[in-house]
């Protein structure tokens, strides 16, 4: 097996995988990064959502060959003190119920409050439409990435 060598929130290491094997599973199965959850293995919920280059990206789907030159930050990289805006505003609406999916949706939430520090409540809908919560906490979501959007300003 080939070996990889990536920069994994902030810090370079080196991980031996067969290049078809999903980032998903390099994260979590070598690296021991277990918030980057496995959901439906088909790109299609959310859960394994991670940051490529700043993008929200899901992990699932993304071979480990590909990501040379790039920036992969997990929920474990977002704030070293869990202090991120997009995690106050999770902490403050009391925004889990299961807490399965939260990390994807913490992360594509603050992917999304990057680029649109003002958004409305319907680019805010639309954003996180891709993200699936089993729980229906759709509502606490919404609202929560409105009060990270005011954090950051």
């Amino acid at each position: 097996m080939p070996n990889y060598n990536l920069n994994v929130n902030g810090k370079n290491v080196t991980v031996t995988a067969d290049d078809d094997t999903p980032l998903l599973w390099v994260l979590r199965d070598e690296l021991n990064l277990v918030g980057t959850k496995f959901g439906c293995g088909i790109a299609q919920c959310g859960a394994c959502t991670v940051h490529i280059d700043g993008v929200a990206t899901r992990s699932c789907q993304m071979q480990v060959s590909i990501l040379d030159d790039t920036k992969i930050t997990t929920i474990e990289g977002l704030s070293k003190d869990g202090k991120h805006p997009v995690q106050e505003a999770w902490k403050e609406i009391d925004v889990p119920q299961c807490g399965y999916c939260q990390a994807g949706q913490i992360m594509t939430a603050s992917a999304f409050l990057s680029e649109n520090k003002n958004p409305s409540e319907k680019e805010i809908r639309e954003a996180m439409h891709g993200n699936i919560c089993r729980c229906a906490s759709y509502n606490r979501i919404e609202k929560a990435v409105k009060v990270a959007s005011e954090k950051m300003q």
